[in-house]
């Protein structure tokens, strides 16, 4: 054991002093960001001025408040310190909901609209939060006492050109498929892939969460490239106002798709890996047999449960002939039999995916939810249209008039998951007692809250809700 590991943390693993700090930290960030958008006066409002240091003063003493309550909320929760900048994200995002555009209107005597208007005119603050949340998680991390050595453990040679490799071929792909629309992206691919064992927890995990993370991922990349470097280059200063942001959700479904795919094949190369050099009966698995057919029959009849709640939407915005047209058909009857069968394709590939990953309802429409949200950009904004034989629906006026979609995908999704979480917890094996079932799955339930994935789940559910804001001002 190193000296270093033995002094442990800087603050003893207590969560409110280190998560203060690292507020701070998140605190200076977003003040940054603040002094170059011009906006500090808006936080000096509370304080009855509209001097810019006051701003930044009334930022700093708040962004240690919030950080001091993560740190609390992430010690009571033991969250795992390679687990934590997906929650930092939804932290911060969630507080640009509750603090931007609740809190702050009520202090400072201003009506509380809710409205589309108020969201969009508080878009920089959306995009200031995440940073906060990401920076104030990061730090956080590395005060605990497995931080710096988990940084260290993930950030090996071969896990770095795993994740380059990874980059390199999704890169590849998109670049073959989209060409000019990417712009950077494919070398911003490169910069992703490197980064993603930082955010990777180093489990083996299922190609499903992998997707999921990695769209989460992709998310987080679009906005430091696309969002902060881009305008930082081109003209010096930030530019988050509504029109350079819904001009910017051109390159959003790209970002989300790279950052999908370079999750996926991330983990399909370690286990090429393992399968080649390891030599674990820990990691053998069970042929498919009737419980894997079972499994695809699980996926199918979820998929159909949720198709037909997403048809009802297709059908209320006259979609269905435009699906019926995928096939060289028309009309709506043959839209419902092609949506149908598509949405059972997509059932079976979830029930495989996220198999056995649905240990509540909770998990299984969390799940589900983030499935749909990832079909929405990778079916509804991209196959589709290719398919139809039109340019990709990627530009913020298309992706506007998508949002139907959107909505379908998500209810999709949930219901997808909620049938099938159902389905699998009815099943009981001949030889396994039902009280060992159940203690396997809670503890499965435990280890899955202790990792990212609460946090993947209200961030996807954020981002969709976001989406339309983001794309109303084109």
């Amino acid at each position: 054991m190193t000296a270093e590991a033995v002094r442990g943390p800087v603050f003893s693993g207590r969560g409110a002093p280190a998560g203060a700090f690292a507020g701070a930290a998140g605190g200076m960030v977003w003040g940054a960001a603040m002094v170059s958008l011009g906006t500090l006066p808006d936080v000096a409002v509370l304080a009855g001025s509209g001097a810019p240091w006051i701003g930044f003063v009334l930022n700093m003493l708040i962004s240690v408040g919030v950080g001091a309550v993560f740190g609390l909320l992430a010690a009571h929760q033991r969250i795992r310190s390679s687990e934590l900048l997906f929650w930092g994200l939804a932290y911060g995002m969630f507080w640009w909901f509750l603090g931007t555009l609740t809190l702050l209107p009520l202090l400072s005597g201003t009506p509380m609209t809710w409205s589309l208007d108020a969201a969009q005119g508080a878009l920089p603050s959306l995009f200031g939060h995440l940073y906060y949340g990401a920076v104030t998680a990061v730090v956080f991390a590395l005060l605990q006492r497995d931080g710096r050595s988990v940084a260290a453990d993930h950030l090996r040679p071969r896990t770095l050109l795993r994740g380059l490799l990874a980059a390199g071929i999704v890169g590849g792909v998109l670049a073959l498929t989209a060409g000019e629309r990417l712009g950077w992206l494919p070398a911003v691919a490169l910069a992703m892939g490197v980064g993603y064992p930082l955010v990777f927890t180093g489990r083996v995990e299922g190609t499903g969460p992998a997707i999921v993370r990695g769209t989460a991922y992709g998310f987080l990349w679009w906005i430091v490239a696309g969002l902060t470097f881009a305008p930082l280059l081109d003209e010096g200063r930030l530019d988050w106002a509504e029109a350079a942001v819904a001009e910017a959700t051109t390159t959003l479904p790209p970002y989300l798709l790279a950052g999908a795919g370079i999750a996926a094949v991330f983990g399909w190369l370690g286990s090429l890996a393992r399968a080649l050099f390891v030599d674990d009966v820990r990691l053998r698995r069970r042929a498919v047999g009737t419980r894997g057919l079972r499994v695809v029959g699980y996926g199918a009849l979820s998929g159909l449960v949720g198709g037909v709640l997403f048809g009802f939407v297709w059908g209320a915005v006259d979609v269905l002939p435009t699906v019926a047209k995928l096939v060289g058909a028309d009309g709506d009857a043959a839209g419902w039999v092609v949506h149908l069968l598509i949405a059972q394709g997509i059932g079976v590939s979830y029930a495989l995916l996220f198999r056995g990953r649905g240990y509540d309802m909770v998990s299984g429409v969390g799940w589900g939810l983030s499935y749909g949200f990832f079909w929405w950009v990778f079916g509804g904004l991209t196959l589709m249209p290719a398919t139809l034989g039109v340019p990709l629906w990627w530009t913020a006026p298309t992706i506007a008039a998508d949002f139907a979609s959107l909505i379908g995908h998500l209810a999709y999704g949930g219901a997808l998951g909620a049938v099938l979480a159902w389905l699998e917890h009815r099943e009981n094996p001949w030889w396994l007692a039902r009280n060992d079932l159940e203690a396997a799955r809670a503890a499965a339930r435990r280890d899955q809250i202790l990792g990212s994935a609460p946090a993947l789940w209200i961030l996807t559910a954020l981002i969709a809700l976001t989406v339309p804001v983001m794309v109303a001002g084109a």
